[in-house]
């Protein structure tokens, strides 16, 4: 896959996702940006990596689930990380940053060496290196140490979710329907619908 970052959490992917295939899995993005009462300037971004992740295509301003994408909306939350996680480990951003975890001495990376390889991708550092981490982290590719400021290796099967010390940067919850939006994003409105809280 091309170098691509995420400009939406993870939260607001799932919900377009959804949204979509409540619209029978095919439908004008204008058209669902306006069901919402939402900019289409807000929900291109969910757009626009859900189709890097290979969930939907889009033509002409039409969005349409692909196969991965509706065994994505019927998946468990499980199964649904599953499918990011092997998306995601295609992408140019986060194969550099998982061989580079790997190939590394002491296999972590602190957060100059992670914003050296963000960089060396292409991928903006700056208002977005968070959220980088925070989809890795959701999908299970990789930990953070945010007392360290250290990204680390995933923990093995038996032993994930024992702690550790990892947390997400500061100020920050991947979890679907908390929004891990980027510095750079305004959060939504309460008494507007938001694509998170569709997840």
């Amino acid at each position: 896959m091309p170098t691509s970052y995420p400009k939406c959490s993870p939260a607001e992917l799932t919900g377009f996702v959804v949204l979509l295939d409540q619209h029978k899995g095919t439908e004008d993005v204008a058209r669902l940006a306006d069901d919402l009462d939402l900019e289409i300037d807000e929900v291109l971004p969910a757009v626009e990596f859900a189709e890097v992740l290979g969930l939907i295509k889009v033509r002409e301003g039409q969005a349409t689930l692909t196969d991965a994408g509706k065994a994505f909306v019927k998946g468990s939350i499980r199964g649904r990380k599953t499918i990011l996680r092997d998306q995601l480990a295609r992408t140019s951003l986060y194969r550099t940053l998982l061989r580079a975890l790997e190939s590394h001495p002491e296999h972590r990376l602190s957060d100059d060496e992670v914003n050296e390889l963000v960089a060396f991708t292409n991928a903006p550092a700056d208002g977005y290196l968070q959220n980088i981490i925070n989809w890795g982290r959701y999908a299970e590719l990789f930990r953070y140490d945010s007392d360290e400021h250290q990204l680390l290796p995933v923990k093995s099967r038996g032993t994930r979710g024992a702690g550790g010390g990892s947390r997400p940067p500061s100020g920050s919850d991947p979890e679907p329907g908390a929004s891990a939006r980027s510095a750079a994003d305004a959060p939504p409105t309460p008494e507007r619908p938001s694509l998170a809280s569709l997840a």
